[in-house]
């Protein structure tokens, strides 16, 4: 096939650099993948192919004779939208493949150009064009419900970022949805057909997290009864989710910026590294840029996670959206527990859209949870709610670890004493939770204890 032919069901790469060795080693990888090639060693040339014909891929140098590749890449985000677009760098200079990145590019290669890591590339950026598979691993995700206009950005966003590989960072008040909206820019990109792997970072052991990320060989430490491959094998080709980030002891930030940039891992124990190609999507209620002014986050990590922002809307800046969130939530509840529907009144829907939801989407399905377990019909007024304005509690609450508070008469009748102490529990935690904006370390700090011990107890009650 001669340069530049495309024939049929021949995908067409336009590779953009003045190094005639890196055209030739680009346009050879591509041929032996069945991908045509077009070349260009100017922003000129390569501006003249883009307005003859239509291509599938861009590779482009950072440096061109005439200009800035990440100015093409601003071209491509504004003239062809639908064409990837990916940068090659210096190796080592993270700083320009952010920039690319900020500016639209899918991804990037580094210079020493490692033929594994451009294959790789390549077959992800071609999957783009194609619909998503009906074999992909896992049962699909849920919708963000809605029709907000928050949530209709919200989905358009996701919509963009599933289209590169640029690291996203998500941030948000808890029970917003993060670990949603991770999943469906994973369901909805390139690597829908390998494995999304959510990790949650304030629920490992600090003394356990390297073998847990990066794997462990046999003997590496006491307890290592055999080889382990980590969290970041596991992802392997597909996305790595590090929900709570913030959360990261200092010295594993280290460990994981390296394994970031330098896209291989060391096993505990191991002297050889083994490459990984997984996109890393992370999260954090907390604000990022607060903690590494504090010292607790690392700012060279900070710039390389959080190169593309995504902000999930509180549940009370779209209450127009509660009506179909509670409609959707009953409906899991019943076919999950084999009951009948319930609905909400009219009055408790007005009673929800007049709560400012401080748990978000997590605190109305806890909420609503509740109320189909303890109603007696299958309309739910809003009695039935328990909102925190309705159930205060009795006794002081000054407490340490449980309330002191005595069930209410009403459900000392109803409930056994297992479920009585559950509830007094569930209430105390709920009213910390409520009174720090469902910050989950102060709320540890005021019930006195560690949150570690509250994740466990919103885990065992259902709240997490």
């Amino acid at each position: 096939m001669k340069n530049g032919e495309k024939i049929k069901n021949c995908f067409l790469l336009l590779i953009v650099d003045d190094e005639p060795d890196i055209l030739e080693l680009v346009t050879i990888t591509c041929a032996r993948m069945g991908v045509g090639t077009e070349r260009a060693q100017t922003l000129a040339e390569a501006t003249q192919h883009l307005q003859q014909q239509a291509f599938d891929l861009c590779l482009t140098d950072m440096r061109l004779p005439d200009g800035d590749g990440t100015d093409l890449v601003r071209l491509i985000a504004r003239e062809y939208p639908n064409l990837p677009v990916a940068m090659l760098t210096a190796y080592g200079n993270m700083d320009s493949a952010i920039a690319a990145m900020k500016a639209g590019a899918f991804d990037f290669v580094s210079k020493p150009v490692d033929l594994k890591v451009l294959r790789n590339l390549i077959g992800s950026a071609l999957k783009l064009g194609r619909p998503p598979s009906v074999t992909s691993p896992g049962q699909p995700t849920e919708a963000l419900i809605g029709a907000s206009s928050a949530i209709e950005e919200t989905r358009a966003l996701i919509a963009k970022l599933a289209r590169n590989q640029a690291p996203v960072f998500i941030t948000g008040e808890s029970g917003t949805g993060k670990e949603l909206a991770a999943r469906l820019i994973h369901e909805q990109g390139p690597r829908r057909e390998h494995p999304f792997v959510p990790v949650n970072c304030g629920a490992i052991p600090a003394d356990l997290m390297e073998s847990e990320l990066f794997g462990h060989l046999k003997g590496s430490f006491t307890g290592a009864v055999c080889d382990k491959a980590g969290l970041f094998q596991a992802a392997q080709g597909g996305t790595l989710f590090l929900d709570e980030i913030a959360d990261l002891p200092l010295p594993m930030q280290v460990k994981l910026l390296r394994a970031i940039q330098q896209k291989s891992v060391r096993p505990v124990g191991s002297e050889t590294e083994i490459e990984v190609d997984v996109r890393i999507i992370s999260a954090s209620h907390c604000q990022l840029d607060v903690e590494v002014e504090r010292g607790n986050f690392r700012q060279d990590l900070y710039y390389r996670i959080d190169v593309i922002e995504l902000l999930m809307p509180p549940l009370r800046s779209r209450p127009e959206d509660i009506p179909a969130l509670a409609e959707h939530i009953l409906g899991q509840i019943a076919e999950t527990s084999g009951t009948s529907r319930r609905h909400l009144s009219a009055a408790a829907l007005a009673k929800l859209a007049e709560h400012p939801f401080p748990g978000n989407v997590r605190e109305l399905q806890n909420l609503l949870e509740r109320a189909s377990a303890l109603a007696e019909t299958t309309e739910l007024g809003p009695e039935d709610l328990h909102l925190p304005s309705q159930r205060p509690l009795s006794g002081s609450t000054k407490m340490r670890g449980l309330a002191k508070a005595e069930p209410e008469p009403a459900d000392a009748d109803r409930l056994p004493l297992g479920d009585q102490l559950d509830e007094i529990e569930r209430r105390a935690i709920l009213e910390a939770l409520d009174a720090t904006r469902w910050n989950r370390t102060a709320a540890a700090k005021q019930l006195g204890m560690t949150p570690r011990s509250l994740r466990y107890r919103l885990s065992k009650l259902g709240l997490s």
